[in-house]
């Protein structure tokens, strides 16, 4: 019976340190995504620029997946605000107007995140 108990304490702990790693990651990736545009986006194609959107789409909708906490929403919101200055800075120097209907693309999340252009 003891086994059986701890048995199911290991499989509970497991669950739940997985559990906030997945979540810490999905914060992670949008970290390390705001380091990355705020380091190379000045050199973006309009091809890299779609990849971009892609990704910040692909993070959004992991990091939407889980509960956070105040302070965890708190930072979140302020990478996404990077990540969108940075979106911004790239829509006005026009390198992504080249790329059909990532203009829209963009001003959809930014409008999303409450940030007018």
């Amino acid at each position: 019976m003891k086994k059986v108990f701890a048995g199911l304490a290991l499989f509970a702990a497991t669950i739940s340190v997985s559990s906030c790693a997945t979540r810490e990651s999905a914060i992670n990736d949008l970290q390390n995504f705001s380091y990355e545009l705020r380091d190379n986006s000045q050199y973006y194609t309009a091809k890299k620029w779609k990849k971009a959107v892609t990704k910040f789409g692909r993070i959004r909708r992991e990091i939407a997946r889980h509960d956070y906490t105040v302070a965890e929403r708190q930072r979140i919101g302020k990478l996404e605000g990077d990540c969108a200055r940075y979106m911004v800075r790239g829509a006005k120097d026009g390198v992504m107007d080249h790329v059909l209907g990532i203009g829209s693309e963009i001003q959809g999340i930014l409008d999303a995140i409450g940030i007018k252009q």
